[in-house]
């Protein structure tokens, strides 16, 4: 990129924690150690039902129409509810366990690594996230890259979620950056990128999956290394 950046912030999952992966492996176990075989045919049909419902209980927590409890009270429950399990206490222990072990998983998305220890020479490097604080840090801590980072702003704690201005506007003055010399890279087209726009900060949308799209971006990338070569 020809402009000059001095502070680059990066959503984190499915940016730089592999969420996909990471998620699966724990439902996985979750399958195993709860039983769930006696009336769930099998691991991968019960992921399935569970990303479906997840992602929906999520659009709702990121417009506001849910709080985050209800979140984490209800994706179980009416994930077993499919299978018309109305055990209420077992889709606790669930939850429990997954808000236990998930963010202890490790994998990170490809170069991440080598493209944090590349831009940290030349950048500042933050963060800025909807996921819930506690989580979040568990995360960074667990898979190791808690200490590239200067700054990480969390929506819970703005008041508000991405794509709203005023966690961008945060972000900035914490970072004691400008929109100018500033640059979002993230994973969510919505959240991240138009996000970004709607203060005036450029942007990279990392499509990692490649889907195909007809989105308005200044930039797209596929892999973190690409960024190894553009900044």
């Amino acid at each position: 990129m020809i402009k000059k950046y001095e502070h680059i912030f990066f959503d984190l999952d499915r940016t730089l924690w592999h969420f996909d992966e990471n998620s699966k492996n724990v439902l996985h176990d979750i399958f195993s150690q709860f039983s769930l075989s006696s009336y769930i045919s099998n691991a991968e049909e019960f992921i399935e039902s569970y990303q479906i419902i997840n992602e929906d209980l999520w659009e709702q927590y990121r417009k506001g129409t849910i709080e985050k409890e209800q979140l984490r009270s209800e994706r179980f429950y009416q994930t077993l509810l499919k299978y018309d399990k109305t055990d209420r206490n077992l889709s606790i222990e669930i939850g429990d366990y997954y808000l236990e072990h998930s963010p202890k998983q490790t994998t990170l998305l490809p170069f991440t690594v080598e493209v944090l220890d590349y831009l940290k020479e030349k950048y500042i490097l933050h963060i800025i996230t909807n996921g819930f604080e506690e989580v979040q840090l568990i995360k960074l801590n667990s898979s190791g890259i808690m200490n590239y980072f200067d700054q990480i702003i969390f929506s819970e704690k703005v008041g508000v979620k991405k794509p709203h201005p005023l966690i961008f506007k945060k972000a900035i003055k914490e970072a004691n950056a400008s929109i100018n010399n500033s640059l979002m890279i993230g994973d969510d087209y919505y959240a991240d990128i138009y996000g970004a726009k709607r203060v005036g900060m450029d942007s990279i949308y990392f499509n990692f999956y490649k889907n195909s799209h007809q989105l308005e971006i200044d930039r797209e990338i596929n892999c973190l290394s690409e960024l190894m070569k553009i900044l």
